[in-house]
């Protein structure tokens, strides 16, 4: 099997263990109110109605990246790509870097 990240990868590591991921995610939340940058996440008002919901879509998304087989991943990183054209699109702007 060609996995998209190695098995025995620092990456598969982190997003392993749910400690190490609520620790990356607190540590985003409490940067995201010093940037200007993340003003898309609200354009939809999905993260501000469910936090929760985006907390855990997030995770699902970034595990079937890492832990699967490299034709998956690539499936799962062409739905959040198309997720977020679509956000641009509406917008009338481009997701920051």
């Amino acid at each position: 099997m060609d996995y998209f990240v190695e098995k025995h990868s620092i990456v598969r590591q982190i997003w392993g263990k749910s400690d190490t991921i609520l620790f990356i995610f607190a540590g985003a939340a409490a940067e995201f109110a010093l940037s200007k940058a993340v003003d898309w996440l609200y354009f939809t008002n999905r993260l501000p109605s469910d936090p929760l919901g985006r907390l855990f879509s997030t995770v699902s998304y970034a595990r079937k990246i890492v832990f699967s087989e490299k034709e998956s991943a690539y499936r799962a990183i062409d739905t959040m790509a198309a997720i977020h054209a679509g956000v641009e699109a509406k917008r009338g702007q481009s997701i920051p870097d």
